[in-house]
């Protein structure tokens, strides 16, 4: 496994949508594997840990010296599933 971030970049989009991207993005991942995600809405340093916890990826929370707002986790090996629809509901 290679040390180097999987970087994502969210851009503008809206939490809901960056966590439906970052879902599957990190479906097929090696646990373990660390993820920077780029995230410009407001609510991403609120809204990434909770999904986090929801799912069971570890959020490591902001990067340091990131040019901009940037978050990283984890991904679990055993990582819970949210809805198709929603990254907030169980499935």
């Amino acid at each position: 496994m290679s040390s180097d971030p999987v970087v994502i970049d969210g851009g503008e989009r809206s939490c809901v949508r960056l966590l439906l991207e970052l879902r599957g993005r990190i479906a097929d991942l090696a646990p373990g594997t660390v993820v920077h995600l780029i995230a410009a809405d407001p609510a991403a340093p609120i809204d990434l840990p909770a999904w986090c916890h929801l799912t069971g990826h570890a959020y490591l929370g902001p990067v340091d010296g990131a040019p901009t707002p940037t978050y990283a986790l984890r991904v679990a090996a055993d990582a819970r599933p949210t809805s198709p629809e929603s990254p907030w509901r169980p499935r």
